[in-house]
């Protein structure tokens, strides 16, 4: 429910934060909120089907914020595009990594609905704090709010660029094996491994760990050397890191299979929609993240569910294997692009 909540949102969220680019502060602040009362909802949820429409606050949180922060950051930092957005999925990556940790320890003090309304606290002041202290950073920043005609006029041409078109397709394969990835991993280590829940934890978190440290790293190449010079090599070499996940032993050498997913599993993501940006017009910036996510949705969701028919048939390692194909077609598939190997700043029209 969440996912479905937000992944229709993004698009009209991408809009909203585009048409009213002097208003991020606010958008952003409203996302904060809007999490901290997701949270409290569940919290207070008597039943399960209570717990639905409270999921749906966290997809609108996600849908508010992703849009205009990167958006924001886009555009602030033309010629480091990559390198900036990476510093904010880097962020994630650390807050991931230690945030069971932290629950963890909450959990100890505290039972889990106490735990989730106090979240409500935190969101209430940092949302206030993003809407009060980055309100005239935004209302001061350049550009004009853009007429609708240019607007759809620069969506069109967006949407007919060879290169738009085809890094959506590195993004949408790349999340499709990162979900198959994520359903059947946890099952693999505990039924098949037969791994404690500490160790499945470890493993976890070592794909947001790694991830952490090569996000900034891949972002400051590929501003440096091109999108395409960073994009083909990972993509091949992660590939076959997921073929080697459905055959590496138990023990070390499937750690440091994990851990060196790690380094792909989340900032290609970032190297890919910078790679969108740097060909969208100023005007669209925000909705190139709604029209990636909107176009995804089709083909994504479903992808575990048409997994799980290879893993009845060939156990969890067949995901991953599944898994490994998808992303050396999405190699494939950028191989047989041309994209431009120095990035430039924003150009006042798409295509």
């Amino acid at each position: 429910v969440r996912q479905l909540t937000t992944g229709p949102l993004m698009f009209p969220s991408g809009i909203l934060a585009d048409f009213a680019r002097r208003r991020t502060a606010l958008i952003l602040g409203g996302a904060l909120l809007a999490f901290g009362i997701g949270y409290a909802l569940v919290a207070q949820a008597p039943t399960y089907h209570w717990l639905l429409p409270a999921v749906c606050f966290l997809g609108i949180g996600t849908a508010l914020w992703h849009p205009s922060a990167m958006a924001a950051i886009s555009m602030r930092y033309p010629d480091r595009r990559a390198s900036a957005l990476a510093i904010h999925g880097s962020g994630a990556s650390i807050a991931d990594a230690i945030s069971p940790i932290a629950i963890g320890g909450l959990l100890l003090l505290m039972g889990w609905r106490n735990m989730l309304t106090l979240m409500l606290i935190p969101a209430v002041v940092l949302g206030f704090a993003f809407w009060r202290g980055l309100d005239g950073a935004f209302r001061d920043q350049s550009g004009t709010r853009p007429t609708l005609r240019a607007y759809v006029t620069d969506v069109k041409s967006m949407l007919r660029h060879r290169i738009v078109l085809a890094i959506i397709g590195v993004t949408v394969c790349t999340s499709m094996a990162s979900l198959i990835t994520l359903t059947f991993f946890p099952v693999y280590l505990k039924e098949d491994l037969g791994y404690s829940i500490f160790l499945l934890g470890v493993h976890i978190s070592l794909l947001y760990v790694m991830g952490a440290v090569s996000q900034p790293i891949l972002g400051r190449l590929s501003d440096r050397f091109g999108r395409k010079a960073v994009l083909l090599p990972s993509l091949i070499v992660f590939g076959l890191l997921y073929l080697a996940l459905a055959v590496a032993a138990p023990g070390i050498e499937f750690g440091l299979v994990v851990g060196a997913m790690g380094l792909f599993f989340y900032a290609l993501a970032t190297v890919n929609q910078a790679a969108i940006m740097d060909v969208a017009s100023e005007r669209v910036q925000a909705s190139t993240m709604g029209v990636t996510s909107l176009l995804g949705q089709v083909v994504t969701l479903p992808s575990p569910i048409l997994a799980g028919l290879v893993v009845n048939q060939w156990g969890p390692q067949g995901a991953f294997a599944t898994s490994g194909i998808i992303v050396l077609i999405a190699a494939l598939l950028l191989a047989l692009i041309k994209v431009p190997r120095f990035t430039r700043p924003t150009p006042p029209t798409a295509g």
